[in-house]
């Protein structure tokens, strides 16, 4: 993966994998990055061996690597957590003091968080919340389930863009729950693209949507989206320390951004949604995991 901006740059030899970053801000306090898809924030509570986000920005500290070493970098920790599958705006505190106060915010929560997720069918309104209690789900380690004795959870969707029997949503979540916004838009009847978990692995197919598509002899067809189209799109909050408004926001990943060209050719939309300057205001969020 190339970028022309400031990168973090990161490899895990046990599994082969590297990775280059994109860092979407910082200063003497912060770091926020451009997570990438399929890689742990933290470490599995089922399987510690598995690579993860921050374990590799602790070794590469420890190391010495460059672009730690340039930056006088010695102590990084995350504020809140992104989902293994999930891409986007990632926020770490520099210092013990900043996460302190990033940690005290988000459990108040004031910052503020905006997702976009592709989901499959039609939302009947532009505007729907869906306020479901959630708990872990007993039977499957790792998964959640909408129950009456689950904790309070409460996510605001927006429609940005509609296609045939496909949506794209702005979602907006009040509680930060684990999976809390692939369980609301199942229940919703809207599972997103790519959702192994609570999906059932729905993919978007070029050639669902293009009229007389045609794949060359011995070639396989590969979905649009082949990971899950769940983006941390953007996060305001205060700076920790000097108090000034942060509005930092994660460029669609290229999958998406793919699949999202090829609806808006070849799909057309019923109607156009609700533009992204109206609808409610952004919801306050809690931080965990999505």
């Amino acid at each position: 993966m190339g970028t022309s901006g400031p990168v973090v740059k990161l490899s895990s030899p046990a599994t082969g994998d590297f990775w280059e970053i994109p860092v979407l801000f910082e200063d003497e306090h912060l770091l926020v990055l451009a997570k990438p898809a399929r890689l742990l924030s933290s470490p599995d509570r089922y399987d510690a061996a598995r690579p993860n986000l921050m374990r590799l920005l602790h070794d590469a500290v420890v190391a010495g690597k460059p672009w730690a070493r340039e930056r006088g970098i010695n102590y990084l920790a995350n504020a809140h957590r992104l989902d293994f599958e999930t891409t986007g705006v990632f926020l770490l505190a520099k210092n013990r003091e900043a996460l302190v106060v990033l940690a005290n915010d988000f459990g108040s929560g004031i910052p503020k968080k905006t997702y976009l997720a592709l989901v499959e069918g039609s939302p009947p309104e532009d505007e729907f919340s869906v306020d479901v209690k959630l708990a872990q789900d007993e039977f499957h380690p790792g998964r959640m389930r909408w129950t009456r004795d689950g904790k309070k959870s409460l996510t605001h969707f927006r429609v940005l863009e509609r296609f045939a029997g496909v949506t794209l949503l702005s979602c907006h979540p009040v509680t930060g729950r684990t999976h809390q916004i692939r369980v609301h838009l199942k229940y919703a009847g809207h599972s997103i693209y790519g959702d192994e978990i609570y999906g059932h692995a729905i993919q978007l197919w070029l050639s669902s949507i293009k009229p007389g598509y045609r794949l060359k002899p011995g070639a396989f067809e590969r979905p649009l989206t082949p990971s899950l189209a769940l983006h941390a799109w953007k996060l305001e909050f205060p700076h920790p320390i000097t108090k000034a408004s942060i509005e930092v926001e994660a460029k669609v990943p290229h999958d998406l951004e793919v699949a999202l060209k090829y609806l808006r050719k070849y799909a057309k939309a019923t109607k156009p949604g609700v533009p992204l300057e109206k609808g409610p205001n952004p919801s306050l969020s809690t931080g965990d995991d999505e």
